[in-house]
């Protein structure tokens, strides 16, 4: 009898968006992964991500800011599970409060997308 894994496996993203390029941090439900700099482009994250994680469920997050919803929108379309936080409301140990680098900040919203510690504001219509 052939048993088979009905599962998906999970990915978890932490995005920290700017402009010019995104440090993203990824990681399965297993493993912590890798941390990367990449074009500020949803297009290019989806390529990167059905290439390495084929199967995978994607969660992603990024904090709100200048860059406005419009990745958030596009990551909704890929099927994925998207969330803009606030980033007040990511919670920061003593040390790492200290030292603020975007590897940094990608890593810390992996962890805690992972750990489902984070919340997600409010999106607002593309018409509004």
């Amino acid at each position: 009898m052939k048993t088979k894994d009905t599962t998906l496996s999970k990915l978890f993203i932490g995005i920290d968006v700017h402009k010019r390029s995104w440090k993203i941090h990824t990681a399965t439900d297993l493993f912590d992964g890798s941390t990367l700099t990449i074009p500020p482009n949803a297009y290019g994250l989806q390529k990167y991500v059905d290439k390495h994680f084929k199967g995978y469920q994607v969660y992603c997050c990024y904090e709100s800011g200048c860059c406005g919803f419009t990745h958030h929108r596009l990551f909704e379309s890929f099927g994925w599970h998207s969330m803009v936080v606030n980033p007040a409301d990511v919670h920061r140990p003593s040390k790492v409060q200290f030292q603020k680098s975007d590897k940094i900040d990608a890593r810390l919203l992996c962890r805690e997308l992972k750990d489902c510690r984070l919340s997600g504001i409010h999106v607002p219509d593309v018409e509004r």
